[in-house]
């Protein structure tokens, strides 16, 4: 048999060290100056020590700090939501008010509401709106129950009777044409607007710009009940017209100003302030009536 200790064992030392020379670091890594290790597979961009200090705090913020933020995030934001609908909800019946509601009508209102309209000298009754509690707050009554609530369902149907009404006197007259009607209503639309711009502002001049919009294009499309029937009495006999419609412009005028007083006097007291100008303000919305009505009422074609 080989003597063992013949064999020459392969040394398992890098061969810098099999010459005698001290071990260097690792290829992966190197001692930086400041101390610590730098590992080269990172690329140099991966230093720091080895070893950090543990931060104490570090996993109870690690833990709390997302929750603690999901949760005032969602209470900020709920916040912002409510304030938001309240915010919208009130500015939206301050100015539009529930559709709906103009449409809470039936045949008895239709025949009071109408006798208000064209005869407001034989209206007896108190000019104020009826008011009811609902849900802490005070709320109008709605028109089947208050006759002095503003509606939608006359203008609408008195607007479109005056269109049928031009329709007609148009055939009878002989010139009735597509584009004529057109223009008829074209014109209706114009004057209901315009009469809708005039009160207003004349209620923001007079210091009760809060009604809502609605109430206000009710108030400017009752004039078409008037007219329509102004019309009407033309094509049966011309000279009727001249007695009707001064007459139908006087009531529209009249209820007008009645229902105007009663939207100042339950708005801001600065209607009080100046009653001189109030008047002519008032005056002014009744005349303007005349040219308004008389305009609308000439068929043209």
């Amino acid at each position: 048999m080989r003597d063992i200790s013949s064999l020459r064992l392969p040394s398992l030392l890098p061969v810098n060290q099999t010459h005698g020379e001290s071990p260097g670091p690792s290829p992966a890594c190197v001692e930086r100056p400041s101390g610590g290790v730098l590992r080269r597979d990172l690329g140099g961009l991966g230093g720091g020590p080895t070893n950090p200090q543990a931060n104490p705090f570090g996993s109870t913020l690690h833990g709390a700090g997302p929750g603690l933020l999901r949760t005032g995030l969602e209470a900020y934001g709920g916040r912002i939501l409510d304030s938001s609908s309240v915010f919208m909800q009130s500015n939206i019946t301050q100015y539009l008010s529930d559709p709906q509601y103009y449409f809470q009508v039936n045949s008895q209102y239709v025949r009071n509401k109408l006798k208000v309209i064209l005869f407001p000298f034989l209206h007896r009754g108190h000019w104020t709106r009826i008011t009811e509690p609902v849900g802490g707050r005070l709320s109008y009554k709605p028109p089947v129950q208050d006759i002095n609530a503003p509606d939608l369902y006359i203008p609408l149907m008195a607007f479109g009777t005056y269109i049928v009404v031009a329709g007609y006197a148009l055939g009878v007259l002989g010139r009735f044409t597509p584009e004529a009607l057109t223009l008829q209503f074209s014109k209706g639309i114009l004057g209901w607007f315009l009469q809708v711009i005039l009160i207003k502002g004349l209620l923001y001049s007079l210091g009760s710009g809060e009604a809502p919009l609605l109430d206000v294009v009710a108030y400017a499309g009752y004039g078409f009940a008037g007219t329509s029937l102004a019309m009407l009495a033309r094509i049966f006999w011309s000279y009727l017209y001249y007695f009707i419609m001064p007459w139908f412009c006087i009531c529209t005028g009249v209820f007008l100003v009645k229902t105007m007083k009663r939207v100042l006097l339950g708005g801001p007291r600065s209607y009080e302030r100046h009653p001189s100008r109030n008047h002519y303000f008032l005056l002014f919305l009744a005349v303007v009536q005349f040219p308004m009505l008389f305009w609308l009422s000439n068929i043209s074609g």
